[in-house]
């Protein structure tokens, strides 16, 4: 083949490929899902949901120092609705966290389909928790101002099996978010 013929059509290959810039990652806002329902060819059939041996221990501490700067109410409030391939997720857990290392771990995992032990219950008097009704609506008010992780507890209705939606949001004093979380 002749040397012309060789680099036109490593020409034409690479013609085709183009850098992509990174996403930022300093985006206000964050929506992560993770649906463990569709199974890789590789992977085996997830459970329906995990036992309490197919939790993983906890790698960080609780922070007492971290938590002991944070407010556990006030005066501001999440409401929105949950959907899952939009129909409502009617009485699904909703929870608000606030956004420390130990929930950070807490999340990490669960998007990668890891449950974690449990929390420690002075982590959970931090955490404000809900169910959405038959229209997959929900509220929560007297929350504190800061930086929060939004979860909702979904199921595949197709499966049954479980899945996780979470999205860090910004809340100040007083303020009325309303959010919609969706898969």
């Amino acid at each position: 083949m002749k040397a012309w013929i060789i680099a036109m059509l490593l020409g034409l290959t690479l013609a085709g490929c183009q850098m992509m810039e990174p996403r930022s990652t300093t985006s206000p806002e964050r929506i992560e899902v993770i649906d463990r329902s569709e199974p890789t060819p590789s992977e085996p059939e997830p459970e329906k949901r995990p036992s309490s041996s197919d939790r993983v221990a906890r790698k960080v501490a609780f922070p007492e120092s971290e938590y002991a700067r944070l407010e556990k109410c006030g005066t501001a409030a999440i409401s929105g609705r949950l959907t899952v391939g939009g129909r409502a997720a009617a009485q699904a857990a909703i929870a608000v966290a606030p956004v420390t290392t130990y929930s950070a771990e807490a999340a990490e995992k669960a998007l990668a389909g890891v449950a974690v032990e449990p929390a420690d219950p002075r982590a959970r008097e931090y955490t404000h928790t809900t169910r959405t009704d038959g229209s997959g609506r929900f509220k929560l008010s007297g929350l504190p101002s800061g930086e929060f992780y939004v979860s909702g507890s979904v199921e595949n209705p197709r499966s049954g099996n479980p899945g996780i939606v979470i999205r860090q949001v910004s809340l100040g004093p007083g303020q009325h978010l309303q959010l919609e979380l969706s898969r």
